[in-house]
């Protein structure tokens, strides 16, 4: 499939996996939106490496769990573009809490995971579904395998990304079958989020049968692929760790 001329929206999409996202479409021809919350710096450098690589976009603020902002945002969007095809729901948000600490999960926590990982997604969806239905575009959401083994940075963020995967698959059903809706679910990534986190990533990496932790880019191959060439996928989430979840 060509990407050339198409438009995307890329949640979280100043750093990390969002950014890696960025970049592969963005040198596909994408136009891309890099949307983020607190990352102006991060967003604006991501901004210049996607034009750098020849690439087009802008950057746009909204948390993802603000359903009127990310109204604006996907219509404003879709003026000036006067299209919309893809949406990249990789923004997402967590505290580090061992599992064991239960007193340690505030509920302020669990506040903000199922704000952005689950109430986020479904309102960047329900915003973007006019304009994706036109085009006969596609929806990645980024989970986490923390949502199938229920083992992550905390409770509340396993939680949370387990709702993430059945989220997607509500949403396939019901997009279908104009808008096709997959979703990833990396182990440990080398990202800001786990860097000083030796103990977090050996946990999450030990003995993986493909050797390494993952990077951001192995899981923007992933995204690009159910993007563009699995025209008969929905619903589905691919884990994405290296074979650690066969363990």
């Amino acid at each position: 499939m060509s990407l050339k001329g198409k438009v995307a929206i890329i949640t979280g999409g100043a750093t990390g996996i969002g950014k890696a996202t960025a970049l592969s479409l963005a040198k596909q021809g994408v136009t891309v939106v890099i949307n983020y919350s607190r990352s102006g710096r991060e967003a604006e450098d991501t901004l210049k490496e996607v034009e750098a690589a020849g690439g087009q976009g802008m950057i746009w603020q909204a948390d993802v769990a603000d359903d009127e902002k990310i109204r604006e945002m996907v219509k404003a969007v879709a003026e000036k573009y006067g299209r919309l095809d893809i949406l990249v729901n990789s923004a997402g948000t967590t505290n580090f809490v061992p599992l064991e600490d239960l007193e340690g999960l505030l509920e302020e926590y669990w506040d903000r995971a199922m704000a952005v990982n689950v109430k986020g997604v479904f309102f960047c969806c329900r915003a973007a579904a006019p304009y994706l239905k036109e085009s006969k575009g596609c929806v990645i959401n980024v989970s986490s395998r923390a949502g199938f083994t229920g083992v992550g940075s905390s409770m509340a963020y396993a939680a949370s990304k387990g709702a993430a995967i059945t989220l997607t698959k509500s949403l396939a059903r019901a997009l279908a079958p104009e808008i096709r809706v997959n979703a990833v679910a990396p182990g440990i990534v080398m990202t800001r989020w786990v860097e000083g986190r030796e103990d977090h990533i050996k946990r999450g990496s030990k003995d993986v049968p493909l050797g390494r932790a993952c990077e951001p880019e192995d899981v923007s191959e992933v995204i690009m692929s159910l993007i563009t060439n699995a025209g008969m996928i929905t619903g589905q989430t691919i884990v994405i760790d290296g074979g650690m979840y066969m363990r």
